[in-house]
């Protein structure tokens, strides 16, 4: 079986765009999940890279589960984006309002850093 690292790291960098341009157009929840979707993609590369499978959502185990030990900076900055992976999507993620109340630039600017941070990781780990 073919491995397919590259095609995870392509898509991880492919959602922190789109993240990017959902903070450009005001979307700062859907920016948020984006931005947690580009880091878990980018660490499951760096699983494939190594012949490891991974499985789940949960960005800070990913990291920490990884063969090359990641940074403890960048394990706390996977804990930040895990907490944009269900209230980012579903009304009942909060007590009362819809997602897109509780999500503004100061949310989408730090998860967009900490995944491009995360990305820039697992290319690093990939060269």
């Amino acid at each position: 079986m073919p491995n397919r690292a590259r095609d995870w790291l392509a898509q991880a960098q492919r959602d922190l765009e789109q993240a990017i341009s959902s903070r450009d157009d005001g979307r700062h929840e859907w920016a948020c999940f984006a931005a947690h979707q580009a880091a878990e993609k980018a660490a499951k590369a760096v699983h494939l890279h190594h012949g490891q499978d991974s499985w789940g959502h949960v960005v800070a185990r990913l990291l920490q589960e990884l063969p090359v030990g990641a940074p403890p900076d960048l394990i706390e900055k996977g804990r930040t984006l895990d907490n944009f992976y269900v209230p980012t999507r579903y009304p009942n993620g909060h007590p009362a309002g819809a997602p897109f109340e509780h999500y503004g630039p100061l949310q989408s600017d730090q998860a967009i850093a900490y995944a491009r941070e995360i990305i820039q990781f697992a290319v690093a780990q990939m060269a």
